[in-house]
């Protein structure tokens, strides 16, 4: 079955640590081997900046990111391809990968929309406004201020609408979600869980889902403990235990999976990096139609793209 996953830190990883390599086994979630094995489809690489970094060069290290992706990886390996629509995935051959480009928070690009439009040019088809922090788009979900879009914030969402951009409302606070459904023609989550389930602030309150489903937009179950149980120790149960819930709000035809590998330190027991995705594929199938495991892995998200 073909896997879209909506989330990945790998570039944030091989940029702080050198030693990592896309094609070996030391240290990394996502692989190539492991992305082959399990079923990739597509694959969204995330550009994520840490609010440690000088705001004079971060998007100076977003390009960096890009340019580990292209002579790390692209360059490397003939069957992986960066994917920017529909099309652009309809043409990849059988066995070929997609990798998409998103943008985690518009730390990088400070208050320039050149800079925004910039990274459209260079494939970032997804834009989240912030991270866990305020920068000058929004504030983040563990803000204590805890307010919402800024006027530059509503201007990026624009923007995102006119070029035909996913804006990411995973790690805003309740107010700046409530903003984005006001402005967002194409809004999705790409990593978040259900709040009711587990009370963390990246999550989503039934309200929020419904909200988003009503806009189109799909929700992708992420893989983070502390996400999925507080008690921060998780299993292939607790997955299954928020894809229920999302199902029984009507939200079956809009959730996916945004795994968040390489962005997290422990995983759920029983996948541990992106080559157990079989493992989840076949407790889904034991509860699920094959189309609405179809639906979660690969067809809700690919539907939603707006090109």
């Amino acid at each position: 079955m073909a896997i879209f996953d909506t989330h990945c830190d790998v570039l944030f990883r091989m940029h702080y640590d050198k030693n990592l390599s896309f094609d070996q086994n030391n240290g990394l979630h996502i692989t190539y081997d492991n992305l082959k094995n399990a079923g990739s489809k597509v694959q969204c690489f995330a550009l994520f900046i840490p609010d440690k970094v000088p705001q004079e060069i971060k998007f100076k290290t977003a390009l960096d990111m890009i340019d580990i992706l292209h002579k790390d990886i692209l360059e490397k390996h003939q069957d992986v391809h960066l994917v920017r629509t529909k099309s652009d995935i309809e043409a990849l051959g059988e066995d070929d990968i997609g990798i998409m480009l998103t943008l985690e928070g518009c730390d990088a690009i400070d208050i320039d929309l050149v800079k925004l439009r910039t990274l459209f040019y260079l494939g970032v088809r997804s834009v989240g406004m912030t991270w866990n922090n305020a920068n000058a788009a929004a504030d983040g979900a563990t803000e204590s201020r805890q307010a919402g879009l800024s006027d530059f914030g509503r201007k990026v969402v624009r923007e995102n609408n006119k070029y035909k951009v996913w804006t990411d409302v995973s790690h805003i606070t309740e107010k700046g979600f409530w903003d984005v459904m006001e402005e967002a023609d194409f809004p999705i989550a790409s990593h978040s869980n259900v709040k009711a389930l587990c009370n963390h602030a990246r999550n989503l309150t039934d309200e929020q889902m419904k909200a988003l489903f009503e806009k189109g937009g799909v929700m992708g179950i992420t893989f983070v403990p502390s996400f999925l149980n507080e008690s921060g120790k998780a299993s292939i149960t607790d997955i299954l235990k928020h894809i229920e819930y999302v199902c029984s709000l009507g939200g079956a035809s809009h959730l996916g999976f945004g795994s968040d590998f390489d962005g997290i330190e422990t995983t759920p027991k029983e996948v541990t990096n992106y080559g157990d995705y079989p493992v989840l594929i076949n407790e889904l199938q034991k509860h699920y139609s094959e189309d609405v495991v179809n639906g979660f892995l690969f067809n809700n998200f690919y539907k939603a793209l707006p090109l």
